[in-house]
């Protein structure tokens, strides 16, 4: 009986030694940890990142290949629905949940990954994380509309904001559906989750960057790249954090609801181009105060809007501010570290990464000057 004991227990050793130290480890990575082995050298670690991003790059271009041919079917048959704003919003995100976003994570998900450790998040921290994103939009948002501002002066013409544009007199239930429910879930997932758990392994400083970094190249345009930039890694860090996807889904929806559905409310209901006119017309008292009294509605909510935001925002930078000297956002040591110096060229400066990087930095340059 002692020796079947000990032998049992040996067994049990055996197996808590084989087990990877991080949970969510697949079949995949193991397979590639045994052909790396425990210290991936340098060319290897790049190798990986390269083939992350030559995934993301071909991702990248079979959205962009069944979005164009949708566009070339509706031109075809029904070139009325390219004039209509709700079509045109929904020509854009079919192809993309339906067939670009599925096909972008089946590629990725071929590259071994590791989900970080689970850690439950109390509701008032989540409500202290969901001022902070408000503070990272806005403030950000605000330097990137100076910083077009100024490229928009400087080439003698306006630098579009691309989603503004887009959104601007949309159905207000399929802008809901369209940038609070659905791209939170599919941002965050392709974003968050599919990158944090392929580069956490080499730090999560690393995991943080990359992740804001890819998030904010693939809105295309210099506008949300400002805010989304830093949103990405903010929520990349809470993922890191907490190993749970939900928690920064919520938050990505809080954001674009207040941030977005918000502001469209507002303007649906105030028609701020004539409010504008009259503001800087300040003699005409009478049309005004008209102005006024017609709009009470849409003037109670433009000034619980103005409050939330400039709230949150004052609120929410006081505690990025208290958090950064706290030194809360340390990342911890890495599993497998990248030798110093050499972070750079093994992460970004590989094929497949400068492939994704490219390609959505000169799409970001032609629509500044277009």
């Amino acid at each position: 009986m002692e020796d079947k004991s000990e032998r049992m227990e040996t067994e049990t050793a055996i197996d808590s030694a084989q087990t990877p130290a991080c949970s969510g480890e697949t079949g995949e990575d193991a397979a590639e940890n045994g052909a790396e082995g425990q210290n991936p050298q340098p060319r290897q670690i790049r190798k990986h990142f390269s083939r992350l991003g030559l995934w993301y790059f071909t991702g990248t271009i079979i959205i962009n290949v069944v979005q164009l041919l949708a566009i070339f079917l509706c031109r075809a048959f029904k070139p009325e629905w390219l004039n209509d704003v709700n079509s045109s919003i929904i020509l854009s995100a079919l192809p993309l949940y339906l067939i670009g976003a599925p096909a972008l994570a089946a590629l990725v998900r071929t590259v071994p990954g590791r989900k970080p450790e689970k850690h439950k998040m109390k509701a008032g921290h989540f409500i202290l994380a969901l001022l902070m994103c408000f503070a990272i939009m806005y403030i950000c948002n605000i330097a990137g509309n100076v910083i077009t501002s100024i490229i928009g002066a400087l080439k003698g013409g306006e630098v579009q904001n691309v989603l503004e544009n887009t959104l601007t007199g949309a159905n207000l239930p399929l802008v809901f559906l369209y940038t609070v429910i659905c791209a939170p879930i599919v941002e965050e997932y392709l974003f968050r989750k599919l990158i944090v758990d392929r580069t956490i392994r080499y730090g999560q400083g690393v995991a943080v960057l990359l992740s804001g970094l890819m998030f904010g190249l693939f809105h295309g345009n210099l506008n949300q790249f400002a805010y989304t930039f830093f949103l990405g890694m903010f929520l990349a860090f809470l993922y890191v954090r907490t190993g749970n996807l939900k928690i920064t889904i919520g938050l990505h929806m809080g954001v674009n609801f207040v941030g977005g559905m918000m502001g469209l409310l507002v303007m649906d209901m105030l028609d701020m181009d004539k409010l504008n006119i009259l503001l800087q017309n300040p003699e005409d008292t009478g049309a005004l105060i008209a102005f006024f009294m017609d709009n009470v509605a849409g003037l109670i909510l433009l000034l619980i809007y103005d409050l939330v935001v400039y709230g949150s925002m004052l609120a929410g930078g006081i505690l990025l501010i208290v958090s950064i000297a706290g030194k809360r956002f340390r990342a911890e040591p890495a599993e497998t570290a990248i030798p110093k110096g050499k972070r750079f060229r093994t992460v970004i400066l590989n094929p497949g990464m400068l492939l994704y990087c490219i390609f959505w930095i000169a799409v970001i340059v032609l629509q500044i000057f277009m």
